[in-house]
């Protein structure tokens, strides 16, 4: 590292706690790192930042949801902060990226490893508008044993932490634990009592999180400055214009839940051959998806 700080004279950089430019919120924080690695940026002092945090597997609802909120608070200039990992936190973050706006992921490696590896796009997306982030040296591989330190950051440089979908048993309750530790607030998106990913979500409700059924929520939390003019969960409405009638009774009947073939129609009072010819083609024409054999959602790059 030379005097600039840049690491081997390339793209690491590094900042000790105490100097110029380690970020004030983490010195507040129990066990702050001993300085900071890394590539583009770091977050901005004066910017409310967020924590997306979720399951690594998750529905189609919690896709929608992550992507939305990703999306809305970065055009409201909040800086999305996450673990760059499978799920809802890179969701999230693609969302704040793809919108125009700032993310930072903490990594449980050295900046200068990608982890997990299907994230190179979203690791480069990252370095050129935003940054990558960690207190391991480079070169450093990711172990179970980093991750739990490494979320005690990402809670440390927000100022609220949401979480999207978590099972019953799930590591985003480390990263909800150290934000209680460091007087951060903790909202969740409340789901379905009957599903497995909502379990830990409302259970977290009942221990007083905030409850966030939309981004403006959000925005009262953080006292920031609110826009109502839209619902971003609204469905277009192309289904009136673009489907033949049954195509739309069809697609009228699913959503951000799976839901299987029999079901669908018994719902619409279809026989199954009528209702999968027609969800065929509401698939060719990019309306739904089937995530699994015969159980479809509707499909959140077209909502």
């Amino acid at each position: 590292m030379d005097s600039n700080g840049i690491y081997n004279n390339r793209e690491i950089q590094y900042v000790a706690k105490g100097e110029p430019g380690y970020p004030k919120r983490l010195l507040h924080i129990p066990s702050p790192p001993k300085g900071i690695y890394y590539i583009g940026k770091l977050p901005r002092e004066e910017a409310p930042s967020v924590a997306m945090v979720g399951a690594r597997v998750c529905s189609e609802y919690g896709r929608k949801v992550a992507k939305t909120f990703g999306e809305c608070l970065a055009k409201k200039g909040i800086q999305i902060i996450s673990g760059m990992a499978r799920g809802i936190d890179s969701i999230g973050q693609k969302g704040a990226l793809d919108a125009g706006g700032q993310s930072f992921g903490v990594l449980g490696s050295g900046v200068d490893i990608c982890y997990p590896k299907e994230n190179l796009p979203l690791y480069n997306q990252l370095k050129k508008k935003g940054g990558i982030l960690s207190e391991l040296a480079p070169k450093i591989p990711p172990k179970s044993q980093h991750f739990p330190a490494r979320n005690r950051i990402i809670s440390g440089l927000s100022d609220l932490v949401l979480v999207i979908e978590a099972k019953e048993k799930s590591g985003t309750f480390i990263t909800v634990d150290m934000a209680l530790e460091q007087g951060k607030d903790v909202a969740v998106i409340p789901g379905r009592i009957s599903d497995p990913f909502s379990k830990g979500c409302n259970e977290l409700l009942k221990q007083g999180a905030y409850v966030v059924t939309s981004p403006e929520d959000i925005f009262d939390i953080l006292s920031f400055p609110l826009d109502r003019k839209t619902d971003p969960f609204q469905m277009k409405e192309k289904t009136q214009y673009f489907l033949e009638n049954k195509e739309n009774i069809v697609y009228s009947c699913l959503d951000f839940y799976s839901k299987n073939l029999d079901d669908i129609s018994n719902e619409v009072s279809m026989p199954v051959s009528e209702v999968l010819s027609i969800l065929i083609k509401l698939e060719l024409k990019g309306y739904i998806r089937e995530i699994a054999k015969n159980n479809y959602v509707v499909n959140t790059e077209n909502n």
